[in-house]
C-alpha cells in the first residue's frame, strides 16, 4: 500500500519514567488546562479581578470539562448500545469483560480509563458551571466570563485533538489522499495484534507490525485514513488566534456575548465540516439521517452563536 506521505502512526503510550508512564493523551489535557490558566490569568489581571477567583475558576472548569465530556459521550453516543445496561461504568474507569484480557485486574473486569469523552457534553457542562461560578463567586454576568473563557477553550481544543491523535482515536474515513495516515492501533486491538504476531506484549506487537518487514502483510491491512484530529487542531489554531486578537487589540470584549458567540460559530462550524471525513462515532445519526451525530449536536451551538454575534452590544455608560 503506497501513500504519498507514507505515514505509519504507532506512537508509544507516553513517556516511560520507569515507575510511571505519563500518557500523551493525559499530558495534552494538562497542557490545555495549564495554558488556559495562564491565558485567564492575563485576562483577570487586565480586568482587575482577584487571582483567588481564578483558582476557583480553574477547579470549576476542570470538573465541568471531565464530567460533562464523559456524560456527553454516554448519553449522546453510547447510551442505547451499551451504558443503559452498564450503569456502574458511566463514572468508573472500568469495563465489564467476561472473557478477560491481559489488562484485567479483577476477573471479569478490565481497567480502560475514561475512553469516551464528548466535546459537546463538555461545552454544555461548562456553560452550566459558569452560571453558578459567575453568580456565587465572580459576581459578574455569566456572559462576561463566557466571553473570556472562550479564548482559553479554543486554545485547549488544539491540544485535546492532538491527544486524540496520539491515542489513534476519532480517526477519519479511508482515503487515498496524500494526507492519509495508517493508524495501526485503530486497525488492530491489542489482542488481535498479539495473536497475529505471536508476541506476548501489545506494545512490541504493534511495533512489529509497524516496523518489522516480517509482518508487512499485516501492515498492508491497515488502510490510510484522514487524520481528522489534526484537521481540527489546525483549524482551532486560527480560531484561537482570532479570538485572542479581538480581545486584546479591539473593543470586541466590550460587546457582551460577541466573543463567546463567535467562538461557538467558529469552533462548531469547524467540527461540522470535519465530520464529513470522520468515521462514524455512533449515536442517533442512524435514526435522523442526513448528518452525523456530531453535526446534529453542532447545529444548535452554531445557531446560538450567530444570535449572540448579531445581538451583541456595548454596555451603555451613563
Amino acid at each position: 500500500m503506497a501513500h504519498a506521505l507514507n505515514i505509519v502512526w504507532n506512537p508509544s503510550e507516553g513517556i516511560d519514567l520507569g515507575f510511571f508512564v505519563i500518557r500523551f493523551y493525559s499530558l495534552m489535557f494538562v497542557i490545555a488546562f495549564g495554558l488556559g490558566w495562564f491565558i485567564m490569568k492575563k485576562i483577570f489581571d487586565r480586568e482587575n479581578e482577584s487571582i483567588d477567583k481564578l483558582d476557583s475558576l480553574f477547579i470549576w472548569i476542570v470538573l465541568a470539562t471531565l464530567i460533562g465530556a464523559r456524560l456527553g459521550h454516554v448519553f449522546f453516543y453510547d447510551w442505547e448500545n451499551y451504558y443503559r445496561n452498564h450503569l456502574w461504568e458511566i463514572l468508573l474507569p472500568i469495563r465489564e469483560n467476561p472473557e478477560g484480557t491481559l489488562f484485567h485486574f479483577i476477573h471479569g473486569w478490565e481497567f480502560t480509563g475514561y475512553t469516551g469523552l464528548a466535546s459537546h457534553g463538555a461545552a454544555i457542562s461548562i456553560i452550566i458551571a459558569m452560571y453558578f461560578y459567575s453568580k456565587n463567586i465572580l459576581k459578574r454576568p455569566q456572559i462576561w466570563i463566557l466571553d473570556r473563557v472562550a479564548i482559553a477553550a479554543a486554545c485547549g481544543g488544539i491540544f485535546v485533538r492532538l491527544g486524540n491523535f496520539f491515542n489513534s482515536e476519532i480517526v477519519g474515513n479511508v482515503t487515498t489522499s496524500p494526507f492519509g495516515v495508517q493508524f495501526v492501533r485503530d486497525q488492530f486491538s491489542p489482542r488481535e495484534a498479539m495473536n497475529a504476531t505471536q508476541i506476548a506484549s501489545p506494545k512490541e506487537a504493534y511495533n512489529a507490525i509497524a516496523t518489522n518487514p516480517q509482518f508487512s502483510d499485516l501492515l498492508l491491512q491497515v488502510p490510510a485514513k484522514h487524520p481528522a484530529q489534526l484537521y481540527e487542531a489546525f483549524c482551532y489554531i486560527f480560531v484561537f488566534a482570532a479570538l485572542y486578537f479581538l480581545y486584546w487589540k479591539t473593543d470586541a470584549r466590550e460587546k457582551s456575548g460577541y466573543l463567546f458567540g463567535l467562538y461557538l460559530v467558529l469552533i462548531w462550524s469547524v467540527r461540522f465540516v470535519v465530520e464529513y471525513v470522520k468515521e462514524s462515532q455512533g449515536g442517533f445519526e442512524s435514526a435522523l439521517g442526513l448528518f452525523s451525530t456530531g453535526q446534529w449536536l453542532s447545529i444548535p451551538f452554531i445557531l446560538i452563536g450567530l444570535y449572540l454575534v448579531f445581538t451583541a452590544e456595548k454596555p451603555v455608560h451613563i
